[in-house]
């Protein structure tokens, strides 16, 4: 089982001054989910190297006990330290794509072509796509087969426009995702705030918050654990 997961190389947060990047807790809840389900995974990123930290998901009460394992392990710092670039992987070499978030996907990842290629032909290939957060909008300019919104129609969730407010960045980011997800025909559905809330509808895997990064994770594993099983059926 082999899993791509895509970080951001934005680091700067809009006009502000200040830094932002990959949520930490997005990264590492399901690193550790993939990685103890056995999976071989690889790390990827527009810019390729070192992907921005966002330094607020780094300070203690953002830390968690999986962030924490995350910073304690040699081989997932190093993993990190040199993510592959874009343009470099292939869907095909993949069994699914996950996404994490903070904001910085925001301005790269939901603009970036390559992105996009890569969600649209795992999907035609008949395997999952996972984003959490604020990663849901790296769907922005995905497709469907028949030239629609990938979204459109689908169930879908994504970080709220009452987290973004509460973060008080509203009028910083370039799009909110809650409204980007609804204005594509998403069917966009939410839990309360701050707490796990994850979606799958067919291949497409969302969750709202950083704290639905573990659950979103296993609810990539649970399609992948299908789709193997209806694989199996089909070749009996």
């Amino acid at each position: 089982m082999k899993i791509l997961i895509v970080l951001t190389s934005h680091d700067k947060l809009g006009d502000t001054g200040k830094k932002t990047g990959f949520w930490l807790e997005e990264l590492a809840a399901p690193y550790y989910v993939f990685k103890d389900a056995g999976a071989e995974l690889t790390l990827a990123s527009p810019l390729g190297g070192q992907p921005p930290l966002d330094p607020k998901s780094d300070q203690p009460d953002a830390l968690t006990d999986d962030t924490r394992r995350f910073r304690a392990d040699s081989a997932a710092m190093q993993a990190l330290a040199t993510t592959k670039k874009l343009s470099s992987v292939r869907a095909q070499d993949f069994d699914a794509v996950f996404y994490p978030g903070g904001h910085g996907p925001l301005w790269d990842l939901a603009e970036s072509a390559e992105s996009r290629a890569l969600i649209e032909s795992t999907l035609a290939a008949g395997k999952p796509v996972a984003a959490v957060c604020h990663a849901p909008g790296v769907l922005r300019h995905v497709k469907a087969p028949d030239g629609s919104p990938l979204v459109r129609g689908k169930r879908v969730t994504g970080f709220a426009n009452t987290e973004e407010e509460a973060v008080g960045l509203t009028r910083v980011v370039p799009f909110l995702v809650e409204d980007m997800l609804k204005s594509a025909g998403g069917q966009y559905a939410k839990g309360p705030d701050w707490k796990s809330f994850v979606l799958t509808d067919g291949l497409l895997v969302t969750g709202q918050n950083p704290q639905s990064s573990a659950a979103g994770a296993r609810a990539l594993l649970q399609v992948l654990e299908e789709n193997a099983a209806l694989s199996g059926r089909a070749g009996a």
